[in-house]
């Protein structure tokens, strides 16, 4: 697994680069390693602000004391924090921009699952298809909600669920064999490796007002393994 990256840091908090595999904080069981683990080796005291699901890469904030803790959580809470996060999804939007305000819920059978549902809690997403490249789109999300697996559930629900996500979608790795036409392994190969074989979604972009009143606008360039499957739908695309 790839180690984290710091991105920024002060006395106040810590942002860092999650890679995609890792648990933001510890599970119950507490056996596998998870970022707040990672940090609290390093830093001692640290407080959870957000979380980000395991197989999501990118921009995640902690905070470094009680009172920065008080402050970066409100601001998630009253909406203050802007988030982007880009996501690879499956087929073409009709809709290439428009907002997804679907109330979200726990699944009432599945367990570890969301749905939509008007019982729910508010949700609003917005998106935009940034670039079509055949079977899949690149698209950002805007989220002003933080609900548990929303931009997830709310693809689901607009039928383009998030490229190999296994709780939304299909979970099926992507293959060169199904972009390229006339695939072949070459002799050196026994199995085809995947391009990308985990949840194609990266949070890129943070933006807010720290309790000093400075703004900070934090960024996380996409993974390579999102890059390596951009870079085939190019070039196949226009193939």
């Amino acid at each position: 697994m790839l180690k984290p990256v710091i991105i920024f840091e002060n006395e106040d908090f810590v942002a860092l680069d999650k890679p995609a595999g890792m648990l933001s904080i510890p599970d119950r069981e507490g056996k596998e390693p998870s970022l707040k683990n990672w940090l609290k080796e390093k830093y001692g005291n640290i407080f959870t602000v957000h979380r980000l699901d395991r197989e999501t890469s990118g921009l995640i904030v902690f905070a470094k004391t009680e009172e920065a803790h008080r402050f970066l959580s409100m601001a998630f809470e009253e909406r203050t924090m802007e988030k982007i996060y880009a996501g690879i999804v499956t087929g073409t939007l009709i809709e290439k921009k428009g907002s997804v305000d679907m109330a979200v819920i726990e699944h009432p059978v599945k367990k570890g699952m969301m749905t939509v549902s008007q019982k729910g809690k508010p949700s609003l997403t917005d998106y935009d298809s940034v670039e079509e490249l055949g079977l899949y789109s690149l698209v950002e999300f805007r989220i002003h909600t933080g609900r548990t697996h929303q931009i997830r559930v709310h693809m689901q629900y607009l039928g383009h669920p998030i490229a190999c996500d296994e709780l939304y979608g299909d979970a099926r790795p992507i293959l060169l064999s199904s972009i390229k036409r006339n695939y072949k392994l070459s002799k050196a190969e026994e199995e085809e490796r995947p391009i990308l074989q985990r949840l194609a979604l990266h949070s890129r972009y943070l933006r807010f007002t720290d309790s000093r009143g400075v703004t900070h606008a934090l960024e996380a360039p996409l993974p390579k393994d999102m890059r390596a499957l951009l870079q085939q739908l190019r070039k196949w695309k226009t193939a």
